[in-house]
């Protein structure tokens, strides 16, 4: 296996001043799009982790969620929601590390940042999910069903893996095939929805 990356906030700040950022669909993956819409309750809190241009906190935001929280290693993608967005709360960007973060929520978006961490950090997501996720508060997004990379992001993997990260945790899991993926990841995604009891 070769020598994994450094994966600190230099190389991340680096894909968005190279542009070198083929994860970003431009919009909001389908599958989230379709979650979000039925979306009730808009008062809850949300947190999207490594949350990058965050075109799914703009949706939020366009539709009246306005307790929406990303976080991010780098600070170009929290400068680039602010142009697109300027009124997004300044204090709700937080140009931070995950692992360092302490405030509770009721929702967790999870959209490429999973499978952008070190692999070797998963289980300790999983246990940080666990932490800052409120009772009855849920964690749903996209994971990556598919051997990927093994020394740069995107890193794959597949539902038994995640399941193992997940279940010493959370009872109430659900991972299924995504049927509306983006056209590039046909076939390739889970869509994941786990509550916290």
């Amino acid at each position: 296996m070769q020598e994994m990356l450094n994966l600190s906030e230099n190389f991340w700040t680096n894909k968005y001043k190279t542009n070198k950022i083929g994860w970003d669909l431009g919009e909001v993956s389908p599958p989230l799009k379709n979650y979000f819409d039925q979306l009730q309750n808009k008062e809850q809190k949300i947190l999207i982790p490594g949350g990058g241009n965050s075109y799914e906190a703009e949706y939020f935001f366009k539709n009246g969620f306005k307790n929406v929280y990303v976080v991010d290693i780098a600070k170009q993608p929290l400068k680039n929601i602010k142009l697109r967005v300027p009124d997004f709360p300044e204090s709700q960007l937080i140009h931070a590390n995950f692992f360092d973060l302490d405030n509770q929520f009721d929702l967790i978006i999870e959209q490429t940042f999973f499978c952008a961490i070190n692999p070797t950090l998963r289980a300790k997501y999983a246990t940080k999910i666990n932490a800052i996720l409120k009772p009855k508060g849920k964690l749903v997004g996209v994971l990556f069903d598919a051997v990927l990379n093994e020394d740069h992001p995107p890193f794959g993997g597949n539902k038994e893996e995640y399941l193992n990260y997940f279940q010493p945790y959370f009872k109430n899991i659900q991972m299924e095939p995504c049927y509306n993926s983006y056209p590039n990841r046909q076939g390739m995604e889970l869509f994941v929805k786990i509550e916290k009891v």
